[in-house]
């Protein structure tokens, strides 16, 4: 077995693998033995086939699968062995591949095109300049978190008269046109509506002013047109509640208002751990804080977009596109077609450049990710999920835990060592070029996508 590297340009080589009968004959009298073994083939007992019967019958496609195997083994050894690295994956070469006949030839040639990534240099300073952008926190802004907290950290309080906007428990009872309870009737108990979700005016008004054990009769249909509320408040089947209609009774058994919790220590407690927070002034600094973290998330993205479209145009690598384009149309046959690969090139090739030029740039700093850093990284996301739910203290011990869960999963941890990798280039960058700092508002921050949705 031999493979030699021809190059055609700066990008673009062909492989040429000499197969030898030597190299596969062995191979191949062993799979024709194996599948003697096992042949069924009418008029002779399992075992016994004929050997040369076998040959006749399987000998070329044997011959063509050990073959074919060999030289796809060879060709990743060497790709590995020699460190290429190359773009794609190899393609058989339609301009240089010579026919050959498994029937009569003993010694085959493969030929391959294969596409080089190109040598890059990543020269960053600070004559790159970059814009970074600071979003404000605007008093609006800070208002809105301290209603998030209060409002995750409220309860519902048992109150006596309903008005508008309560959450109310009782008992639904399907009644006749004369307001009767039908004996037998669909009914259910302990159903809580709430009555800033009921469709009509004039049945949501008549709920004011009533108190607990007061009973209100209401056509449902109106109150509640969806089928799927209808299901779910009578505990029934979707089905069965297309057909319900007119008037049931409702006798309410607990009337309570949502109320937010009020900035005092106990809501300081609950949302940052006992005696960590001791005073309104600190509990809003805390708060912008936890902003200043948010929008420097935010603000690192929109950097890493501006550095990527800054650095690309700079180096500005070149790529063979003829073969590019070959590949992409081979990998997604019978998805896109031609014209479509054509149409979305520019994008794939930016990508690609600029995936280049992160590799080089890993390369060149020796960037590494250890296991700590993921663990790290996986805590931080499932503390920011248990945030949702007004879980802001999970102990260290059950962090751990769900994040060695996340982290069984091989796309998830995979997906985590991109993240890293990505947020410590940026990292990088930053560090590299100089920062054109502008402070904006959350409205204009967002006009910049917008005009990038535009471009």
């Amino acid at each position: 077995m031999n493979i030699t590297k021809e190059n055609i340009d700066n990008l673009n080589a062909l492989l040429k693998v000499n197969v030898t009968k030597e190299d596969y004959s062995e191979k191949v009298e062993n799979q024709i033995k194996d599948f003697r073994k096992k042949a069924r083939i009418d008029g002779f007992r399992p075992g016994k086939v004929p050997e040369g019967l076998v040959r006749k019958m399987y000998g070329k496609s044997i011959l063509v699968d050990e073959v074919n195997k060999l030289v796809s083994d060879t060709l990743t050894k060497y790709l590995v062995d020699e460190k290429l690295n190359i773009l794609g994956e190899p393609l058989p070469s339609k301009e240089h591949q010579k026919p050959f006949d498994f029937d009569t030839d003993n010694d085959y040639e493969f030929i391959f095109d294969i596409a080089v990534a190109p040598q890059v240099e990543v020269k960053l300073s600070k004559k790159d300049k970059i814009p970074y952008y600071e979003i404000k926190v605007e008093d609006s802004i800070l208002d809105s978190h301290i209603d998030n907290y209060t409002r995750r950290f409220g309860e519902f309080k048992d109150i006596d008269v309903a008005t508008d906007m309560e959450m109310l428990t009782g008992n639904f009872k399907q009644v006749d046109e004369n307001n009767a309870v039908i004996e037998g009737g669909i009914s259910a108990e302990a159903v809580k509506i709430t009555l800033e979700y009921i469709k009509d005016n004039e049945i949501k008004e008549a709920f004011a002013g009533k108190k607990v054990g007061e009973k209100i009769i209401f056509d449902i249909r109106k109150a509640y047109p969806s089928e799927t509320e209808i299901a779910s408040m009578l505990r029934i089947d979707k089905e069965v509640a297309k057909n319900i209609t007119g008037n049931f009774e409702f006798e309410i058994e607990k009337i309570q208002r949502f109320e937010k919790a009020e900035m005092n220590q106990e809501l300081f407690d609950k949302a940052f751990g006992e005696g960590t927070i001791t005073s309104e002034k600190d509990f809003k600094k805390k708060l912008v804080d936890e902003i200043k973290q948010n929008f420097s998330k935010e603000s690192d993205y929109r950097f890493s977009i501006d550095a990527k479209e800054k650095i690309v145009a700079k180096i500005n690598p070149e790529l063979p596109e003829a073969f590019l384009k070959r590949w992409l149309l081979q990998i997604n046959e019978g998805k896109f077609t031609a014209e479509q690969i054509e149409a979305e090139y520019p994008l794939f090739e930016n990508d690609l450049k600029w995936q280049i030029i992160k590799d080089q740039i890993i390369k060149d700093n020796d960037i590494k990710v250890t296991d700590e850093e993921i663990l790290g990284l996986a805590k931080e996301i499932t503390a920011a999920q248990f945030m949702q739910y007004g879980l802001s203290n999970l102990p260290e011990e059950h962090l751990e835990n769900y994040a060695k869960e996340i982290l069984k999963k091989e796309s998830e941890k995979r997906k985590l060592y991109e993240k890293k990798f990505e947020d410590k280039i940026v990292a990088f960058i930053k560090e590299s070029v100089k920062l054109e700092e502008k402070e904006v508002s959350t409205e204009d921050f967002q006009k910049l996508w917008n005009e990038q949705k535009t471009k």
